[in-house]
């Protein structure tokens, strides 16, 4: 036995080298033939024949390979020249899906490529009949993959798009440029595909340039991939379960300890802890939960939304309840709740807006209300439509009221402003209309409707001198230049332009030559109707002039350097507003055309502009240029005055309605801030010449304090902020404060009331 076994190892031994020394043969015949083979185990080969570039060689192994596939998949080559070939590759489609792989039955015999090109393998078998060389098992190892094999036409790793006008395509290894294809015209390609049984496996590969026909392997793979199965005919997608602790030959268990003891006999520490429960549920530390009980009455006015029932459901709205009727709603009220007849005659008087929707009636029963008849069915009509009406879920802010309203600074840091009454000034017998403070704020002057004016000085509060008009006073203005106090009065159809006898010998002079008409006459052109008269005063002989209009003035403004003066006659249609030079002793019409009915007129504080205000808006003239400039939209109902911030770049406006609207002439023609202040008409409205305030006062006899900050950068809006409320005037005849001005240097504010007192406010 020793023996045998020693010659059956040396034989072993020499067939074993015998082999070593063919592998490099075996391994190049079935490379020559395919020529994508893997490089991996025949490099060198794959260099040589590379390098050969023997085109004729290549044609030929691809046929070889096509009648070599065919005979490895198990169909005669009389099958795929035969016409019905598209028919039958589809049969064996049909087979393969059924369970049988060509490829496993021919594993001995044949192997497949990348490409689906297999190769017959020669595969040689030892004595015993068994044994495969390893010179074929490398063989198949190199051709069972398809990322070992490159492609023949390597353009690199760049897009395909760079070579789309390109005449190559890629490099071969010598880095020589790959001519691609002629491209074959398009109905010669269609005719031909129609003649050829096998268009339908072939695909254009534009990476190689080049036609690939799919194999009968490689489409019923794709076919099952389509359908959703495994690419493998032999794949299970469903095994039987193994159980890793079962088996065949099993004779015991995994264990064979007996059971222990416990198993079969009570628990003691259950016991001990169903005793505890029990014991808890009977002292109340542990409540179940009762049954529920169903209510025998539903409860038809409730909350739904709070109902348990609706409590889970979260698309559950409930409709929204009636109102119940109040006291007043009653149809016999209590007698509190019945206006009285002069309640509802003001009730009319009053905006629509204000109005109370209802008035309270009495009746003797609830027969007797007109309405009573259709009550039931209009009552269930509301009810039935709060039910069907649509309804949506809204979320509800829980915002703090205090946090909406704007952070203003403290009135401390505002100071100073005027807040109590330090003086006042008795004289007058009607009520004050107007007033006026001089330009140095030594003196002030006031107007009353019992036909006087009177100038009184500001610290002491004596009366410097009294005239008498004979008519009563509409307006009184100072004019701006301190070295001329002259004061201008309109009353009537006149305005009076009074010498008031203060100042220097010297600005007397000059103001008795200013206030001297040569020739009594009519300013204006000869063939037309005079504008005004200019005549010498006769009570005031070399002191007054009067200026005779023709329509009674209401208002009288001064030029800031005190030549000029605009009056206003609501009346005058197209002479309403006229423009007079004490100078020249000359008055002209503005060449503007007035829309509406003129409530007043203001010179820009330095600049030739001009501001005319009618009932509903503000328009901005410019007087050198003779244009409009800008027309201001106040919304309201009618305005009443109007004010300029010493910048000129802010007016105030105030209306018959109790607003008073701030309007930034460089951020837009719409009203930057409206308030809300008084209850009744405000009468004026006038800024401070150096602090930033302004003031408003109104017919409810009040008068309204603000801090108006005007900034110089544009991207920072005014401050406005109210500080200080003047109480004090007393109502006369339906009227309350009249006029309002602040003194020219200091923060303090003159008022003039219906009560014919003039009140000085101070800080």
């Amino acid at each position: 036995m020793g023996a045998v076994d020693k010659k059956q190892k040396m034989k072993k031994k020499e067939e074993e080298e015998r082999v070593k020394e063919e592998a490099p043969r075996a391994r190049s015949e079935p490379e020559a033939l395919d020529g994508g083979g893997s490089p991996v185990d025949s490099g060198s080969d794959y260099e040589d024949y590379s390098e050969d570039g023997d085109s004729e060689d290549y044609e030929l192994s691809e046929e070889d390979l096509e009648s070599g596939e065919e005979g490895a998949a198990g169909s005669g080559s009389d099958q795929d020249e035969s016409e019905d070939g598209n028919s039958e590759d589809f049969e064996t489609l049909e087979e393969s899906e059924s369970g049988e792989s060509d490829s496993q039955e021919h594993k001995g015999s044949v192997r497949t490529g990348n490409k689906g090109k297999s190769i017959i393998d020669n595969a040689r078998i030892d004595d015993g009949g068994s044994e495969i060389s390893e010179s074929d098992q490398r063989a198949e190892e190199s051709d069972s993959s398809e990322d070992e094999v490159p492609s023949r036409n390597t353009i690199g790793d760049v897009p395909l798009q760079w070579y789309r006008d390109e005449e190559h395509i890629g490099y071969d290894v010598k880095g020589k440029k790959i001519k691609k294809k002629e491209r074959q015209d398009k109905l010669d390609a269609f005719l031909a595909s129609a003649d050829d049984s096998k268009n339908w496996r072939k695909i254009n590969d534009e990476y190689n340039d080049e036609v690939v026909e799919l194999t009968k392997d490689e489409t019923r793979l794709i076919h099952r991939l389509l359908k959703g199965k495994a690419p493998h005919a032999g794949f299970d997608p469903y095994p039987d379960y193994v159980d890793f602790f079962k088996w065949d030959d099993a004779k015991h268990p995994l264990s064979n300890a007996p059971e222990p003891k416990r198993r079969f006999i009570p628990s003691k520490w259950e016991a001990k802890k169903v005793a505890k429960y029990a014991r808890a549920i009977r002292e109340g530390l542990i409540k179940l939960d009762k049954p529920k009980e169903e209510p025998r009455f539903y409860n038809l006015w409730g909350d739904d939304l709070n109902s348990k029932d609706r409590a889970g459901h979260l698309a559950y709205i409930p409709a929204p309840k009636p109102k119940l009727p109040g006291h007043e709603e009653s149809y016999n009220p209590s007698l509190e709740y019945i206006p009285t007849q002069e309640e509802i005659n003001s009730y009319q008087l009053m905006y629509e807006e204000d109005r109370p929707k209802f008035i309270p009636k009495r009746f003797t029963s609830l027969k007797s209300v007109p309405a009573y008849e259709n009550a039931v069915n209009d009552s269930f009509e509301r009810c039935m439509d709060l039910y069907m009406s649509y309804r949506a879920w809204k979320k509800r802010l829980n915002i703090d009221p205090e946090s909406l309203k704007p952070k203003l600074p403290s009135r401390k840091d505002l100071k100073p402003y005027p807040v109590t009454c330090y003086l006042e000034y008795r004289g007058h017998e009607g009520a004050v209309v107007s007033i006026s403070t001089e330009a140095t704020g030594q003196w002030i002057a006031s107007g009353s409707a019992d036909g006087t004016v009177r100038i009184w000085e500001v610290e002491t509060g004596r009366c410097r001198g009294v005239w008498t008009i004979g008519e009563p006073v509409q307006f009184v203005s100072w004019n701006p230049l301190s070295e001329l106090p002259i004061l201008a009065i309109a009353a009537g159809q006149d305005v009076l332009l009074l010498n008031t006898g203060l100042g220097n010998a010297e600005d007397q002079k000059k103001i008795k030559e200013l206030l001297q008409v040569e020739i009594s006459g009519t300013a204006g052109d000869s063939d037309e109707q005079p504008l005004v008269s200019w005549l010498q005063d006769d009570k005031h002989k070399h002191e007054a002039i009067r200026l005779r209009h023709f329509k009674t003035v209401t208002s009288v403004e001064w030029h800031r350097k005190g030549d000029y003066l605009s009056t206003v006659t609501p009346a005058g249609e197209s002479r309403a507003i006229l423009i007079h030079q004490l100078s020249k002793k000359v008055t002209q019409k503005i060449p503007f055309k007035l829309h509406g009915l003129p409530v007043s007129s203001v010179f820009h504080p330095s600049r030739s502009i001009f501001f005319v205000s009618t009932k509903k808006n503000v328009r901005v003239y410019d007087l050198l240029k003779q244009k409009l400039i800008k027309k201001l939209e106040t919304g309201l109902r009618e305005v009443s005055s109007i004010a300029i911030h010493p910048q000129g770049d802010n007016v105030i406006v105030g209306s018959r309605e109790g607003k008073l609207c701030w309007f930034d002439m460089d951020l837009s023609s719409q009203p930057y801030k409206t308030l809300q202040c008084h209850s009744k008409d405000i009468t004026n409205v006038a800024f401070h010449r150096s602090y930033p305030l302004f003031a408003s006062c109104s017919d409810d006899c009040t008068a309204y304090v603000f801090h108006g900050m005007v900034y110089s950068d544009f991207n920072q809006n005014p401050l406005i902020v109210p500080l200080e409320i003047l109480r004090g005037h007393a109502s006369s005849n339906g009227r309350g404060v009249m006029d309002c001005k602040f003194h020219p240097r200091q923060p303090w504010l003159f008022t003039a009331g219906a009560d014919s007192v003039v009140r000085l406010f101070c800080h």
